[in-house]
């Protein structure tokens, strides 16, 4: 399991990330707000633990924003924010949980591996005839295994993490190939052997944008 922390108070991010990390579990912290579009276009993450009062934006447009591109990932908020308002805010925004501060370790612990395990129950998806079982990087169709090139494979399971959304191109780039100059052909060569695989139709483009899959 990979956690994105989002938190500016440097005592309580570093107790946060230490005592997940005792248990188990892959922890990236971030004190500066500002880092977290950079981040998220390099690494995917099963929770994101996410403060509300930040030195540079407020968390709940920080919230609005990864759900305006398209991002699924479960968001827990940490805040000391305890009013009906906020968080109503925050589940209108697209929160999945809400723990107010003070809080017990434990019971961070607790609801950051819920939201992964629910996470984890849609690692199966059909598309079609096509099976994609994301954590055993299985493809099958018509009960037989469908091998894909390393590149196809990460474009797949990103699109499917992102379905539903118009996914911007150079995201998806910057995502696959990091800082590595790619052009648009060699996303559209990808695109094409997976549409080889899916049933018609279930990766649109749009032009100029990106892909959505369906």
């Amino acid at each position: 399991m990979k956690v994105l922390v989002v938190e500016d108070d440097l005592l309580l991010g570093e107790t946060i990330r230490d005592y997940l990390k005792e248990n188990g579990i892959e922890v990236v912290w971030i004190s500066d707000d500002r880092e977290i579009d950079s981040i998220l276009r390099l690494e995917e993450f099963d929770v994101i633990v996410l403060d509300l009062i930040l030195k540079y934006s407020r968390g709940e447009d920080i919230l609005k924003n990864l759900r305006d591109k398209g991002i699924e990932t479960p968001v827990l908020v940490l805040t000391a924010k305890d009013s009906l308002e906020s968080k109503e805010e925050c589940f209108s925004k697209g929160a999945d949980d809400y723990l107010t501060k003070p809080f017990s370790p434990k019971e961070l612990l607790l609801r950051v591996m819920a939201l992964s395990k629910r996470r984890r129950l849609t690692s199966c998806v059909n598309i079609g005839d096509v099976s994609v079982d994301i954590e055993r990087g299985v493809i099958m169709k018509n009960d037989e295994e469908i091998k894909l090139s390393k590149k196809a494979w990460e474009l797949l399971r990103f699109l499917i993490k992102n379905r539903g959304y118009v996914v911007p191109s150079d995201r998806i780039m910057r995502y696959i190939w990091g800082d590595k100059p790619v052009g648009d052909e060699v996303l559209r060569a990808y695109i094409k052997e997976l549409r080889k695989i899916l049933p018609k139709g279930t990766i649109e483009t749009y032009k100029g944008r990106g892909y959505k899959l369906n």
